[in-house]
């Protein structure tokens, strides 16, 4: 198993370590989309995710980002992105519009991320998925010996600034995948430092040890 080495808790989590000029949990989602995929990626921030997969991997991409500050940084880029709100908007899109869906950091910050979800599985065939893992050893320890809500690399703002209104731990979003009938294709938790935890590992492990998770999903056979 990799060392774990922890990023100073106040530290954004657009410090942690690059490659390439990249964020290494970008490149995490980067190895799960195929070259030349339709992608839709929702609350794609300033871009930089989107950029990267078109980049690398030459997708179509399209992103819904609901802040104006990001679409214009997206715009700068030359990415196609429109103004949107994933827990409003989803609703319009068709079946299977895209080859994959990806939700990068932000299912947490939905208001109503079930809903969120079964529409990602209508709209892609496949979708990616990442968030950060509230059940993480270094969130326990904070609540359970300083008796407060933590503030981490992945999750940097107080608890009465943070747009992030449901966390969830890897264990549970696990259970919600079971529950709307999504199948994992793959999936990975990534240490504090952004990078793959190197061993097939239980769930309690990855729920634990894992600073965030990033899955593979596709839609469970219609009935």
């Amino acid at each position: 198993m990799t060392t774990l080495r922890e990023t100073a808790p106040w530290q954004s989590v657009d410090t942690l370590p690059r490659s390439d000029g990249a964020r290494v949990d970008h490149l995490a989602v980067l190895g799960l989309v195929p070259p030349g995929a339709r992608v839709l990626d929702i609350g794609c921030g300033d871009g930089s995710l989107l950029a990267l997969l078109r980049d690398r991997r030459g997708v179509d991409g399209r992103g819904i980002e609901l802040s104006r500050e990001g679409v214009n940084a997206c715009l700068a880029r030359g990415l196609p992105v429109i103004q949107g709100d994933a827990d409003t908007d989803l609703e319009n899109y068709p079946d299977d519009a895209f080859d994959v869906v990806v939700l990068s950091q932000t299912i947490q910050a939905t208001r109503n991320p079930r809903i969120v979800l079964e529409h990602l599985l209508r709209i892609g065939r496949q979708v990616v998925i990442s968030f950060p893992n509230f059940g993480h050893w270094r969130v326990r320890a904070e609540l359970a010996f300083r008796g407060r809500m933590p503030v981490t690399a992945l999750m940097p703002e107080a608890w009465y600034e943070t747009q992030n209104i449901h966390h969830c731990t890897i264990r549970d979003f696990v259970g919600l995948c079971r529950m709307v009938g999504a199948q994992i294709e793959t999936a990975s938790a990534l240490n504090a430092s952004g990078r793959p935890m190197r061993f097939a590992m239980p769930w309690w492990v990855w729920n634990l040890m894992g600073a965030q998770g990033v899955f593979l999903l596709r839609r469970g056979e219609r009935s």
